[in-house]
């Protein structure tokens, strides 16, 4: 599995403006590739390093290999559609490859190539992401934000073989509780209803202002509701996986891909529907249970919350309230969220192994040496 380990570079005021100026000249190459990539409607990176190298070499100053890498950079951004033509942010993070970046670990360093010759400097990081440091292949990302820069590489990790299962756990999702599980277990989503509640009114507030404090003041609260949403995915997830670990469950979850497009929700439910970080928990609890040795199986997530869990009656009308399940036929009553966590777990026995879009590189290969196993 490949992960990414995230450090910050320590750096006073001349080697942030080194490593800007940098950032700034590596992009605008990347605009310059992109437009005669654009004007000669060549894409692929062997024809536009052709095309454009040694035009780049001396018309930017750049390093060699800085700008193979900016080739690169141009020719991915058009791999996903050649309609039209790619501009690069000014500050962009640029890929370096071990040519002009070197690691020493040990003592927290890196060697950097910048417009002003290579720089060391030193990086400061976790003891969680200084371990996946020994593991680190291929390219890492020279980064700014929020005037902090930082180094992301990537890291190869080993996913222990999947343990031996012995039930389904299953886990609903939601936006009054965030996540369900089939063991009773729920995890209420009123903090985050509430944090983005006080951001939403907070900044159409000081939108209405339009003053310069007020600018600055939305300026510092950018990205401050999502980085809470994220931290409690992670706890979330973390508790869901290690649950799954010590009980020797495999992890059921529903195939949400595309619903925001599939459902209708009134004016006032917009806002809440379109913050629900679904998709994040379950990459979360996805790569966690990979590193835990959990495997992780998705179902179709048609009429779970209208299913009976006990006699499996599908109707609208079991619901008769957003808390509550009824089931009509056999006079089954519980908790509509645990109910739909347990219809999502029976669903694997059923449909074992459906995973069609695997959000961890390893989720494929598990659900495959699990059904190989089980015969």
């Amino acid at each position: 599995m490949k992960l990414s380990s995230k450090v910050k570079l320590t750096t006073g005021k001349q080697e942030s403006a080194v490593l800007s100026d940098t950032l700034r000249a590596a992009n605008h190459c990347c605009d310059w590739i992109s437009g005669q990539a654009w004007k000669h409607k060549i894409f692929g990176t062997f024809a536009l390093h052709k095309l454009t190298y040694a035009q780049a070499r001396s018309k930017f100053g750049l390093s060699a290999q800085m700008v193979v890498r900016c080739i690169g950079k141009v020719a991915d951004a058009y791999k996903l559609d050649k309609k039209s033509r790619r501009e690069f942010a000014q500050y962009g993070a640029i890929a370096y490859d071990d040519r002009i970046l070197s690691w020493d670990i040990e003592n927290q360093t890196v060697s950097i190539w910048t417009v002003a010759g290579r720089k060391r400097l030193e990086f400061k990081c976790g003891e969680r992401q200084l371990g996946l440091l020994a593991s680190r292949q291929g390219e890492t990302d020279l980064i700014l934000q929020r005037g902090i820069f930082y180094l992301a590489a990537t890291c190869n990790v080993d996913e222990p073989d999947p343990a031996d299962i012995d039930s389904f756990l299953g886990v609903d999702f939601g936006v009054s509780e965030i996540a369900s599980t089939s063991d009773g277990k729920s995890y209420s989503g009123s903090a985050i209803k509430a944090v983005r509640f006080r951001h939403r009114r907070l900044r159409a507030k000081l939108q209405r202002k339009q003053t310069r404090a007020a600018k600055r003041r939305l300026k510092k609260l950018s990205g401050k509701e999502s980085r809470f949403a994220k931290h409690t995915n992670h706890v979330i997830s973390k508790q869901i996986v290690e649950d799954a670990r010590r009980t020797k469950q495999t992890i059921v979850l529903e195939e949400l891909t595309g619903i925001r497009s599939r459902i209708r929700a009134r004016r006032d439910q917009r806002a809440v529907l379109h913050g629900w970080a679904f998709a994040q928990l379950r990459q979360f609890i996805a790569y966690k249970a990979a590193l835990a040795g959990v495997s992780v199986i998705f179902v179709d997530p048609r009429n779970t919350s209208r299913e009976c869990s006990q006699c499996g009656h599908v109707d609208k009308l079991n619901r008769p309230s957003q808390s509550v399940f009824s089931c009509r036929q056999c006079g089954f009553t519980e908790n509509a969220d645990l109910n739909a966590a347990l219809v999502i777990g029976s669903r694997a026995k059923v449909n074992w192994p459906y995973v069609p879009c695997a959000a961890s590189g390893g989720l494929q290969s598990q659900a495959q040496s699990y059904r190989l196993s089980a015969g």
